[in-house]
């Protein structure tokens, strides 16, 4: 909930915002395991589609010269800092009511629609 008299930040930044932190609470909170069972395969026996791996977390991939692979992640401690100097609600919490909400979506939909709601 904004504070009367305080302007609102255009809609591309405010979905900017969530998409970032969404992407830390995924960095933060999100499984590795796609990364786990890339390492681990044995791509001569069965080959692995990587298009289908979830590698989100994965900030670099290397195969040094002496065979094998290296995956570097992106730092979860990191991400877990950022949230938590964001706020509870950047970290998963729920700052606005339901109310309170519904009541802001329905104005954006307004805006959208052409029609303006109080």
């Amino acid at each position: 909930m904004t504070k009367p008299g305080t302007k609102q930040p255009p809609e591309s930044e405010c979905q900017t915002a969530f998409q970032a932190l969404a992407g830390l609470r995924r960095l933060a909170f999100g499984p590795s395991n796609d990364a786990v069972r890339l390492l681990l395969c044995d791509l001569s026996e069965s080959p692995v589609e990587v298009g289908e791996l979830d590698l989100f977390h994965v900030s670099e991939i290397k195969r040094p010269k002496g065979g094998g692979f290296e995956i570097k992640f992106y730092d979860r401690l990191a991400a877990l800092q950022l949230l938590l100097e964001k706020g509870p609600e950047a970290a998963g919490g729920h700052q606005e009511g339901l109310s309170e909400a519904l009541e802001r979506s329905a104005r954006m939909l307004a805006r959208h629609s052409g029609n303006d709601a109080p």
